[in-house]
């Protein structure tokens, strides 16, 4: 059984675990923890104004996460959405009932766009994105408080 459950700090080593391994052993992108300062202070980052971050369980293991930055005008950025290979699928759903979280979250708070970035390695993610609303933007169209990564080179936009 899968639970989706908001962040705690009781969780954050098994985020940290989940996310790096997948972004450094599955992609093969070059970043690490002290690059994502965010994941050392989730609270702050996240759990802020109309942002949240969640997580899915099984059990008490982490295999999934997603979060919501507030950037301010309504508008939010969806990061760190993260799901465990063996998780993956229709077969458990997670990718689906992680995303939902913050949608309902957002109109619970008023929200009308949320944006995202992501990188070209991502494909899996650019379809589920595309087949959950997000319609695919430049860069020259993200707000100016959208925090931008690095790594990201593809941005979508999904009006509420």
């Amino acid at each position: 059984m899968i639970e989706i459950t908001t962040y705690s700090d009781q969780l954050r080593s098994g985020i940290v675990d989940l996310i790096l391994p997948i972004q450094q052993n599955e992609f093969g992108l070059a970043i690490t923890l002290e690059e994502q300062p965010d994941l050392l202070d989730i609270p702050t980052f996240y759990q802020c104004g109309h942002g949240n971050f969640w997580v899915a369980l099984a059990g008490d293991e982490v295999v999934g996460s997603i979060s919501l930055r507030d950037i301010g005008n309504g508008q939010a950025a969806l990061r760190k959405m993260f799901v465990k290979p063996a998780f993956r699928g229709r077969e458990h759903q997670v990718a689906q009932r992680l995303l939902q979280a913050p949608f309902d979250w957002s109109a619970a708070q008023g929200l009308r766009e949320v944006f995202l970035g992501t990188t070209s390695a991502f494909l899996a993610a650019h379809r589920f994105y595309e087949k959950h609303g997000f319609v695919e933007i430049t860069a020259d169209d993200l707000p100016a408080a959208f925090p931008r990564m690095r790594l990201d080179t593809k941005f979508y936009r999904d009006s509420l």
